[in-house]
């Protein structure tokens, strides 16, 4: 029997190369972009699963604005949490990763380390193949290295117990670790020296000052509400309640005065930090989780689409099957025997499907992994569950309605002849097609508003101009508890600045404690005339910095050598800050900042520093001596160049640079203005999937609209060719053979209009400035859609006018 159906399915084949070609092919690209979308997905939810502890510890977010949310925290919490009985354990942390040199004898390497209190490895249990989690950081002469650290570091030797010089310190190897799995941390190396520094922060303002990543272990996760609560209540107890008393007032007086504390803990699980985080808290970073999502759901539209396009034909191509089901009838073939050779059928091609799909993912995954910013492969056992789960879904769905269409066919009915002019199976191809034309309109309208929105930002003016401008990766050497160590810091950044400024081909050099594209890292409270705590940005920046960038000033001035308060007093704040103090006139106007008294002498037009998807935040601008320790929290040197020969500039620079500043580092720069490109790269992205996927899926949908139209003029023929014999015009022939097709066109459309509207509109809300859905999209999504239609359904009809009438008529 199935030997039989093998003969049958190969002459199949054999008479309609074409239209299985379009099946396959169809198909395979849509299960293709389901493969991709499924090793994303399981990249993704594979960070800390292998974790046994990810339900139970957690990440310590502090909200400290109504919109702003930091994974660090105070140091005087770590006294308190020792006495929480429902703390099993906790690990204050550098939730970050420092790019520093190890040496172990004459060889040196860079490694990504991070710096964390002895617990850390109870946090994140990785596997140790030398020593033991427990002791491998057991005090600050201590290191942990992973197991490519150590083949990198020490070769064949044997790792423990060998001493290595980081950061000046000799630290004992007391550990070799292997990563399980993903993590949202995953350094090469790390050390306990943290312990001095969380000891040193628990000072006068130590409840203010937020530092550290904190990971808290809880005994039972349920008790996570009961632990935020009392977190809560001592960050207000010693932070609200004290300062008030040291200003002599009420707590109510002091929530007047400053604003009302909108402080918030959160205590986040660890299984959430890489896709449902609500701020970027560890060094492997957050991961997109709206893009995984609208990769998924597209993908899953695609391949509807591609079995709707292979139901489509199947149900078609089964009128030139009927008078095959019908002997099979007469000589005793059974329904059930017929739908389960059907079925057979439909498995042998969704198997090839896959295969072919399977062929299409491996030849692209490395252009896949390019475009992610991944390493993903084909392997593992759950991938294989899924594909087979793809399998028989595809199967079901794919091979069951045509398979029941053709077991119902009328026996009698095909027998004579009569069944081309059946309607049965006509509403099941017709809703499909239209269900098509729905899935085509929502993304030839959805495309062209993505590509909208990604253009205004990208055109957008951002308030600077970095085009001609490089920054410098720089790394600051002294520790601040050396002697002098301010002093020193100004001295080697003069001495970069002078010797910088010397090389032909260089305009300007300048810097400030802030990156284009990142931001930067200290944030701190002021007022105005007792107005509400505003929390601006610190922007620390050397005299010409804000006109090497061309940020303007809105009104006043800009700091000057000119005036040697600017040294001392002076400040400007931008345009937003200057909206929330509510002042009309605000030059020469004093604020109270961190305790000081600090003078306006202008106001900075409002630039975008986090990215031109992200609000404008409130800023604070003053010269570098002014708060005279901004300058070692600046880790970019900007160094405008000539137009004209960038390339040896940029050699030269790096020559003086890797000679005279940093000996042991490669040198690292990248020019401003691509810089902050990167920070609306996943958008881009975006764009680029949704506009690869519009050509998929408009391919897809025509091979359908061109396979359904032949078949269907197909069964006209007789009636095309009586009409010609009777003098019909082919304009009229034209405009009958296509009408049905634009009428479904025009619905398709329709059930479209609400749901790209919907989503394309959540999908704009990441966005702090945003376009307005207009029309334009929908007008040039529906003629597109229609043009498409007419030109595929118009040339199969004008090949069937052009037929000779007679070779029809004779048949009949």
């Amino acid at each position: 029997m199935l030997k039989n159906w093998l003969k049958i399915y190969l002459y199949q084949i054999r008479n309609n190369k074409f239209f299985t070609a379009l099946n396959v092919l169809g198909l395979s690209i849509g299960i293709a972009g389901l493969i991709f979308s499924i090793l994303y997905w399981n990249d993704e939810h594979s960070y800390n699963a292998w974790n046994p502890g990810k339900e139970n510890v957690f990440q310590s977010i502090n909200r400290v604005s109504l919109d702003e949310y930091w994974a660090s925290n105070v140091a005087p919490l770590e006294d308190n949490l020792k006495e929480f009985e429902e703390v099993e354990s906790f690990c204050y942390m550098d939730n970050w990763y420092y790019n520093e040199i190890i040496q172990y004898k004459n060889k040196k390497e860079i490694f990504k380390i991070t710096d964390a209190q002895k617990t850390f490895f109870e946090m994140f249990p990785f596997k140790f193949i030398k020593g033991y989690g427990k002791s491998a950081l057991k005090d600050n002469a201590s290191i942990a290295i992973s197991e490519k650290a150590a083949e990198k570091l020490f070769g064949t030797e044997d790792p423990l117990g060998k001493i290595v010089t980081y950061s000046g310190r000799k630290l004992v190897v007391r550990g070799v670790y292997v990563i399980p799995g993903k993590s949202s941390m995953q350094p090469d190396a790390v050390t306990n020296l943290i312990d001095v520094r969380i000891t040193e922060a628990k000072g006068e303002w130590g409840w203010g000052n937020f530092n550290f990543g904190l990971m808290i272990k809880l005994k039972n996760s349920d008790d996570k509400n009961k632990v935020t609560q009392k977190i809560q209540d001592l960050m207000f107890k010693n932070r609200i309640v004290v300062w008030a008393k040291k200003e002599g007032i009420t707590v109510a007086e002091w929530e007047k005065k400053k604003g009302k504390d909108q402080l918030k803990v959160i205590l986040e699980p660890l299984k959430d930090s890489r896709l449902h985080s609500i701020t970027d808290g560890f060094a492997e970073g957050k991961g997109n989780y709206q893009f995984l999502v609208i990769m998924i759901g597209l993908s899953i539209l695609i391949l509807i689409l591609s079995i709707v396009n292979y139901v489509n034909l199947a149900t078609a191509n089964a009128i030139k099957r009927a008078k095959e089901v019908g002997v099979r009838k007469i000589i005793g073939a059974s329904k059930s025997n017929i739908v389960k050779q059907f079925l057979f059928e439909t498995i042998l091609t969704t198997s090839f499907s896959i295969l072919l799909a399977l062929v299409i993912v491996e030849l692209s995954l490395p252009y896949y992994n390019e475009f992610l910013g991944k390493e993903l492969v084909i392997f593992g056992s759950q991938f294989y569950l899924q594909i087979i789960a793809i399998f028989l879904i595809t199967v079901t769905v794919s091979g069951i309605f045509p398979a029941v269409y053709v077991s119902n066919f009328e026996t009698l009915k095909v027998l004579k002849g009569n069944f081309g002019r059946s309607k049965s199976g006509v509403w099941l191809r017709n809703g499909m097609l239209i269900l098509q034309f729905s899935i085509a309109t929502f993304f030839i309208i959805g495309s062209y508003i993505v590509y909208e929105q990604i253009k205004f930002i990208s055109e957008k003016d951002l308030g600077f101009k970095g085009d001609q401008v490089i920054s410098i990766t720089y790394r600051n050497k002294y520790n601040w508890r050396e002697e002098n160590y301010k002093e020193k810091i100004y001295n080697r950044y003069n001495m970069i600045k002078s010797n910088v400024s010397a090389i032909n081909g260089v305009e300007q050099v300048s810097t400030g404690a802030f990156s284009f594209g990142s931001g930067n890292g200290s944030t701190t409270g002021f007022s105005y005339k007792g107005s509400e705590n505003i929390q601006g940005k610190n922007m620390g920046v050397d005299f010409d910095m804000l006109e090497m960038m061309q940020i303007k000033i809105k009104e006043g001035r800009t700091l000057s050598e000119k005036f040697s308060s600017d040294t001392i007093n002076s400040m400007l704040v931008n345009e937003t800050a200057l909206k929330m103090m509510g002042e009309k006139d605000p030059i020469g106007k004093e604020v109270e900042w961190n305790g000081r008294k600090l003078k306006l002498v202008g106001i900075v037009k409002d630039f975008n520093l986090m990215g031109p998807q992200e609000k404008v935040q409130p800023m604070v601008f003053f010269h570098f001596k002014t708060v005279d320790w901004m300058l070692q929290n600046a880790s970019k040197i900007h160094v405008k160049v000539k137009g004209e020969n960038i390339q040896q500039t940029i050699a030269e620079i790096e020559k003086f640079w890797t000679k005279k500043v940093d000996t042991d580092y490669p040198f690292e720069y990248d020019f401003v203005d691509k810089e902050y490109a990167r920070t609306y790269e996943g958008f881009v992205k975006q764009k680029d999937l949704f506009s690869l996927l519009n050509i998929i899926v408009i391919l897809i949908a025509l091979f359908g609209l061109f396979a359904l139209a032949s078949y269907s003029i197909q069964r006209r023929m007789k009636e095309i060719a009586i009409r010609k014999t009777l003098g019909a015009e082919t304009k009229t022939l034209l405009k009958d053979l296509s009408k049905q097709y634009i009428i479904f066109c025009v619905i398709g459309f329709l059930i479209a209009l609400f749901p790209v509207y919907f989503l394309l509109g959540k999908w704009l809300e990441n966005f702090a400035y945003r376009i307005e859905i207009s029309l334009i999209p929908f007008v040039i999504g529906f003629f597109a859609l229609l043009i498409l239609t007419l030109i595929v359904v118009l040339s199969r009809a004008y090949q069937a006018t052009k037929v000779n009438v007679l070779k029809y008529l004779k048949y009949e």
